[in-house]
């Protein structure tokens, strides 16, 4: 099965939240809007991937906190998912 255009721009609106990319954003809002999306359904895009990048976020300040602490890796953390 093979995503919508209009699937494929909101999954990209969702990653340039993630990767905090300005113009990434610009370009996929409008080229989701172009293939059908409405605001909504833009906006919670949006929304997704802002909690996609503050899970990611706190994962990676817990991490580096770990790492200056005893400078290795701790094993529990190799295992952890990056956004749960």
């Amino acid at each position: 099965m093979e995503l919508s255009e209009k699937v494929k721009e909101l999954v990209a609106v969702g990653a340039s939240i993630t990767a905090n990319c300005q113009p990434c954003l610009q370009y996929h809002s409008e080229k989701a809007q172009a293939n059908g999306a409405d605001s909504g359904e833009v906006k919670a895009a949006i929304e997704v991937g802002k909690q996609v990048r503050k899970g990611a976020s706190a994962k990676m300040d817990q991490f580096s906190s770990s790492l200056k602490e005893t400078q290795q890796v701790p094993a529990d953390e190799k295992k952890s998912a990056c956004c749960g």
